[in-house]
């Protein structure tokens, strides 16, 4: 009978204290978080005064509505940038930020937090989104829905790569270049205009925002010159009959 009582006991006493448990933990988890973000934006703050940019903490909820061609920030719902760092790095005017957005609802709703940084271009490109491949594409692809296949069989296996012009995508994406990307640390990359915006699937240390930005300079060095002759006079064009009228 007390073996019994004893058992019932400590039932009630876990009933009583799991609450509690589950507040302390969450409590916790909360003040980590809030430990961390403030972390975040300290080490930001001094990297950015130590390159000669500014920084801004602030929620920026506008961003996917100026940028809307950009995939990778334009996913799910309650998006926004932060910790935004603007000025000049590595030669290009630019805005690095940390993103966020989630997916699902309720007790499957899930939080995604990135690195991205925003670069202005010397002269205009056309759309191309170049990524790493992932499972998800070639379930695609099984189905129908492929991306650019080039002639090196292993940058196909490795790249997703879309654009709206094949022969565009294949004139930047030559052998020079697919050697250089597939050398690289894999960072996603989209152009759109006089804009281009590499990001990564995760926060990024600050220093890794300079190695994005030569990410894309790499691959800019490498667009061939008949290219960016074509596309300043298209620009150039653009530009004088926007004026006409």
């Amino acid at each position: 009978m007390s073996v019994t009582c004893s058992i019932l006991a400590g039932a009630d006493l876990f009933v009583i204290l799991w609450p509690i448990f589950i507040v302390v933990v969450g409590a916790v988890g909360i003040s980590c978080a809030i430990a961390a973000a403030a972390r975040r934006k300290k080490e930001l703050a001094e990297w950015a005064q130590l390159n000669g940019l500014s920084f801004d903490p602030e929620k920026d909820r506008g961003f996917d509505d100026r940028h809307p061609n950009f995939k990778c920030t334009t996913r799910g719902n309650s998006r926004y940038a932060y910790n935004t760092l603007g000025g000049e790095l590595e030669g290009y005017p630019i805005h690095a930020f940390d993103y966020h957005y989630a997916t699902g609802s309720g007790k499957n709703r899930k939080t995604h937090r990135f690195s991205a940084v925003l670069v202005d271009l010397p002269f205009s490109m056309r759309d191309l989104l170049i990524r790493r491949e992932g499972f998800g594409d070639k379930i695609g692809a099984a189905f129908g829905f492929d991306d650019i296949d080039f002639e090196s069989a292993e940058f196909s296996k490795q790249f997703y790569v879309a654009a709206s012009d094949r022969r565009w995508a294949y004139d930047v994406l030559h052998q020079r270049a697919m050697e250089y990307l597939m050398g690289s640390e894999r960072f996603g990359l989209q152009f759109d205009g006089i804009q281009a915006i590499v990001w990564t699937k995760r926060k990024v240390d600050p220093e890794q925002f300079r190695a994005m930005v030569r990410y894309l300079d790499g691959l800019m060095r490498l667009v061939p010159d008949y290219v960016r002759q074509q596309q300043t006079g298209e620009r150039r064009f653009s530009d004088a009959g926007s004026t006409g009228a």
